[in-house]
C-alpha cells in the first residue's frame, strides 16, 4: 500500500509524526513489506506551528494515485479550510480508497467534501467548526466510517496510526508495533 503523509505550514508535528510512526513501522520491522509513502506538499519549504523545517518527497504533484491519505491537524488548518488552492489540490484524492486525519485535520477533509454524512472527530476546541462538514461530532479518539477515519485531539494520531495498522495486518501486528514503541495501548476500538 502506498501512503500520502500530507504536510503544510503550521500543521502540529506530532500530529503527522504520532500517525507516521506506527505506520511506517509496519515496513521497517519487516511487517507488510510493500507499505510505502510520500511525504506530500503544495510548496518545497514546510514550516510547522513551532518553526520546525519539514522536507516534503512530493511537491504540488495531486495526490490521488495512493492507497491511504493521511492528513495531519494544526493551526494553519483554519486558514487552509477556506484556501481554494490547497482545498481543490487535497480534493484530488478524491480516487483515494481510505482517507485520515489527525485533530483539525478533519477540517481539511471536510472543507474537500470528504466527511458528507459522516460522522467524525477533530481536537475538542474544533468541534464546533467540524459541524458544518459531516452528519455527525463525536467525541471519541478514532471515529472510523469505513473510507474516511478521523482522530480527535494531537496525542490521538498515534492511536489512529495503530487503528490503522490493526485494519491493515491485524490484532497480532498491532501488538508486535505497541510493543516495540513501548505503547500503552489500550485497543480502544474505534466507534
Amino acid at each position: 500500500m502506498k501512503t500520502a503523509f500530507i504536510i503544510f505550514d503550521r500543521m502540529t508535528r506530532l500530529d503527522f509524526i504520532g500517525v507516521y510512526d506506527p505506520l511506517t513501522r509496519l515496513k521497517s520491522m519487516g511487517l507488510m513489506p510493500e507499505f510505502t509513502w510520500d511525504i506530500c506538499a503544495m510548496s518545497e519549504d514546510v514550516v510547522n506551528d513551532k518553526k520546525l523545517r519539514i522536507g516534503p518527497t512530493v511537491v504540488g504533484r495531486p495526490p490521488s494515485g495512493y492507497g491511504l491519505l493521511v492528513v495531519p491537524g494544526g493551526l494553519g488548518t483554519r486558514e487552509l479550510r477556506h484556501d481554494r488552492a490547497f482545498v481543490d489540490w487535497i480534493r484530488t484524492s478524491e480516487p483515494v480508497k481510505l482517507k485520515a486525519s489527525v485533530c483539525t485535520g478533519s477540517l481539511l477533509l471536510g472543507a474537500a467534501g470528504f466527511l458528507k454524512d459522516k460522522r467524525a472527530t477533530t481536537h475538542p476546541n474544533a468541534f464546533n467548526e467540524l459541524q458544518q462538514y459531516c452528519a455527525q461530532v463525536v467525541n471519541d479518539r478514532v471515529v472510523d466510517e469505513g473510507n474516511v477515519v478521523t482522530a480527535g485531539g494531537v496525542i490521538s494520531g498515534s492511536d489512529l496510526g495503530l487503528h490503522l495498522v490493526e485494519r491493515f495486518a491485524g490484532v497480532e501486528v498491532r501488538t508486535r508495533i505497541t510493543t516495540q514503541m513501548d505503547y500503552p495501548d489500550v485497543s480502544q476500538t474505534a466507534t
